[in-house]
């Protein structure tokens, strides 16, 4: 949060006592009236920036793409993960290709060659549309995977797998796993997934690639807009330029109520300029306090531990339950991260990948940046592939930015060269350690806060029976 406050004219949101003398004769008086209005469209407007903040947040990933010089269909996008962009979580471990679609002329065929390829397609709600390579139905075989827009009712062919989306605008995402050090093979395979219409196009050609790893201060992320007026425009945005989506339809009611509906202008007035704003920045710390002061007990992962599961529902990955959908963790994880995805949420041996979320030392403190920890890593880690821990700032919740240039310490780089059975002491600090240490240490920013995620790629059972636990960071000076 930036300390900017909006109070409203009478504080009528501050006082939520209601008695018989704010009425006469059954009618409310003026200022009853008023206040109500208030109450009514603040508590309107802040269960809609709840609701809609995945798809605002992917709308930035999507205008963070197209500036760094992405045209949806046409040209895509690489990036090896780096402090110098902003980025919800994102990972050092492999490289990623993010290839913007628009499905306005049809759907498109995504072309897998066989090999270690994973990734996901989301819409641009934020709503899983399906999982393509090692997490999809054709794991390692590659083939073809058909993206559907919305309201089409064309033939859909045998011989591809399919998905429907919500949006016209979708994001692939998607990761090669590198065989050991080898980025540049894992970036040829990337590049070797082919992308076109699924029914032919006049003068089309075959999208090229734009490496957006060197570009500093890229933002894909939406910090700047989350927390003032600037949400709601880029929402309305939204809402005008897509499909009405049917699962959404009482929400779009509850928008419409407050100045923001399709086909018409978003023009509020001071009043409702005061409102939405108000309702930006207690959205924003409702959602920041269920992400980082979380009160669900099962978020823990082991008792007497600080670890929390980054993600509350492994079901499914799409946040459902037999009743209704998890609102609550639906928001906790697209606070501080992005995608949804089965193969990135589920809890078994042989699971894709999974992500523990650290926040707090042995006290329970939070982990700040002015102080120095150690976190010793059991060995051998329960991972089939590899695993990694990456920290981040947690106002930016992007990968922490230090004069270090480097955010993540991982099984297959750093740490390749260490004895795979003994215990890994891992330092964090805004001093490096000795030398013989300093290639096991993250640089962090005094008074800063910070936490990490630990990924185990492949995990093994003892992931998830409690037979291999991680201790807590250990605060050896401050």
């Amino acid at each position: 949060m930036n300390g900017r406050g909006c109070r409203l004219d009478g504080g009528g949101v501050d006082d939520v006592r209601w008695d018989r003398t704010r009425f006469e004769g059954g009618y409310p008086t003026e200022e009853t009236t008023r206040r109500a209005y208030e109450d009514a469209d603040l508590v309107r407007a802040i269960q809609c920036y709840r609701f809609f903040y995945p798809t605002v947040s992917l709308e930035a990933t999507w205008r963070g793409n197209l500036s760094g010089g992405v045209v949806p269909n046409k040209v895509f996008a690489l990036l090896e993960g780096t402090p110098q962009q902003f980025v919800f979580t994102p990972n050092s471990d492999t490289p990623y290709t993010g290839l913007a679609l628009d499905l306005s002329g049809g759907p498109m065929v995504l072309e897998l060659p066989p090999g270690p390829l994973m990734g996901a397609v989301n819409d641009l709600n934020q709503l899983w549309v399906m999982d393509i390579g090692l997490a999809g139905p054709a794991k390692a075989a590659g083939g073809k995977h058909l993206v559907i827009p919305p309201g089409y009712d064309g033939v859909i062919p045998d011989d591809v797998y399919s998905g429907r989306s919500t949006t016209n605008r979708v994001l692939v995402l998607v990761r090669a796993l590198p065989q050991g050090k080898d980025v540049a093979g894992a970036i040829t395979l990337m590049k070797s997934v082919t992308v076109y219409p699924h029914e032919p196009v006049a003068e089309w050609t075959e999208p090229t690639w734009i490496d957006l790893s060197r570009q500093a201060d890229l933002d894909f992320t939406p910090v700047q807009w989350e927390d003032n007026l600037q949400y709601w425009q880029v929402l309305h945005d939204i809402i005008d330029a897509e499909p009405a989506y049917e699962g959404y339809r009482s929400q779009y009611g509850e928008l419409a109520a407050l100045g923001i509906a399709k086909g018409a202008p978003f023009e509020p007035d001071e009043r409702m300029s005061i409102i939405l704003t108000r309702a930006a920045e207690l959205g924003h710390a409702q959602l920041c306090v269920q992400s980082f002061a979380d009160r669900r007990p099962e978020r823990t992962v082991w008792e007497g531990r600080h670890w929390e599961w980054a993600v509350l529902r492994p079901e499914n990955g799409t946040f459902e339950t037999a009743n209704y959908v998890d609102l609550y963790a639906r928001e906790k994880w697209f606070y501080q991260a992005q995608i949804e995805s089965p193969a990135m949420f589920a809890r078994s041996p042989g699971a894709g990948s999974l992500y523990w979320l650290g926040l707090r030392d042995a006290d329970g403190t939070y982990l700040n940046g002015s102080n120095t920890y150690t976190l010793t890593v059991p060995q051998p880690v329960p991972a089939k592939l590899f695993w990694s821990i990456t920290v981040y700032d947690a106002e930016t919740r992007s990968e922490i930015r230090t004069e270090q240039n480097r955010a993540a310490l991982r099984s297959l780089f750093e740490l390749s060269d260490l004895d795979p059975q003994a215990p890994i002491v891992l330092h964090f600090g805004p001093d490096s350690p000795a030398s013989e240490e300093a290639g096991r240490w993250i640089q962090t920013l005094p008074g800063q806060g910070w936490f990490v995620y630990f990924r185990i790629y492949g995990p093994d059972a003892p992931a998830f029976d409690g037979s291999w636990q991680l201790p807590d960071f250990d605060k050896t000076s401050q």
